[in-house]
């Protein structure tokens, strides 16, 4: 399967990405929900055709790992058999969509995400691969800090509005104008010379000088934004994490057990709809402030061929010995898979060491170069500038 080789892009479901356990298939969960039987499918699948391990990504999905080139196809059938499988590549790559996890039935969260769905999916919109939409339409915004170029939310008094990342307002719709005008803004994207090389971001696009036309240009401020998301019981469920975004497809199966459906967030925390009990399963975080939330950490060595080091072992031995106000963040290359944006500590794997960067990116000039994982460890205040 050569597409499996390509690198610089995310991975799907129809077209994976090699990664050094195997092929990585990315599950888009339609409308952010996946029911219980969806669950224990996909656990099986993983246990089947991968070698356990299941990641959740910052882009609210699931990533079965260590699928071999010949378990790839029984894996695609299990997935269509699942309703969990695109029609074809462009249209899984167009279906980038965050959606709250706090809706309410019978609210209009889950027939937009279905309605936007459906018209990606019967669009021809060459959009660039990490470019996406976010469904937030709750009293208050809970992922105006998540990648999205293409924002659903609502003002301070509960209308819809649709806005550009990167734009402060937004434009007023009516319920019946909201994909429409979404799409008439990723269509404005790709005519004004948004996207170059297949990438590009909207926020980028406008801070560049790109002017929005008047008919999509808005006045509406939307609704505040609410306190970051912690573990624990919310009105719709039990929120929890996992721990550096990977777990057991055993762990998975348990969500299943009581017939509970998962509400996928891009906050490396799943919420189990109607659960009332935290459930307590290896890698799972119930805690609202355990310290490895204040970790990121990409799969590094050996799960991926680009990484120089086993990123996940250090970060399970620094979780618990930096400060609580300090966020981490271990990258195995210098690509920065699991996070983008910045942090307080930002620690990238090269051949000769560990490189540190304070209180910027991996695309930043480290302080200090080519330090040991153990002395890290034994000795942390040199992450904050101890020395």
């Amino acid at each position: 399967m050569s597409a499996a080789t390509v690198k610089g892009w995310c991975p799907g479901a129809l077209r994976p990405m090699l990664s050094g356990d195997g092929l990585v298939v990315r599950v888009r969960p339609f409308g952010g929900r996946l029911e219980a039987p969806q669950i224990t499918g996909l656990a099986e699948l993983a246990g089947q055709h991968g070698n356990g391990l299941i990641d959740v990504t910052s882009r609210a999905n699931l990533q079965i790992r260590g699928v071999s080139e010949e378990g790839h196809r029984p894996l695609i059938d299990g997935l269509a058999r699942l309703a969990l499988l695109d029609p074809d590549p462009a249209t899984e790559a167009r279906r980038n969509i965050l959606v709250t996890p706090f809706w309410r039935t019978g609210d209009a969260t889950q027939s937009l995400a279905a309605e936007l769905e459906e018209a990606l999916e019967d669009s021809s919109l060459a959009l660039p691969t990490k470019f996406g939409f976010a469904i937030d339409d709750g009293t208050s915004r809970v992922l105006a800090g998540d990648s999205a170029d293409i924002r659903i939310e609502r003002d301070r008094i509960g209308h819809l509005l649709v806005r550009a990342d990167g734009a402060k307002l937004g434009r007023s719709v009516a319920r019946g104008e909201a994909v429409s005008t979404a799409l008439a803004l990723a269509s404005w994207f790709l005519d004004s010379g948004g996207a170059t090389g297949g990438r590009g971001r909207m926020a980028a696009h406008i801070a560049s000088g790109a002017a929005l036309p008047q008919s999509l240009r808005g006045e509406t401020e939307p609704a505040p934004v609410m306190a970051a998301s912690r573990p624990g019981h919310y009105p719709q469920g039990a929120m929890v994490g996992v721990a550096f975004g990977q777990m057991l497809h055993t762990t998975l199966q348990q969500f299943a057990g009581c017939g509970h459906a998962l509400r996928m967030t891009p906050w490396r925390m799943v919420l189990s709809e109607g659960k009332r009990e935290m459930p307590s399963a290896p890698g799972l975080i119930t805690e609202p402030f355990d310290p490895a939330l204040r970790v990121i950490a990409c799969s590094g060595a050996p799960r991926c061929r680009e990484a120089h080091a086993d990123t996940r072992a250090l970060a399970a031995a620094l979780a618990p010995r930096i400060t609580a106000d300090t966020w981490l963040h271990v990258s195995g290359c210098g690509k920065g898979c699991a996070h983008s944006g910045t942090a307080a500590v930002t620690l990238v794997a090269t051949r000769a060491g560990f490189d540190l960067v304070r209180d910027g990116s991996i695309r930043d000039e480290p302080v200090l170069r080519g330090l040991n994982g153990p002395d890290i460890v034994s000795d942390p205040s040199i992450l904050v500038g101890g020395h």
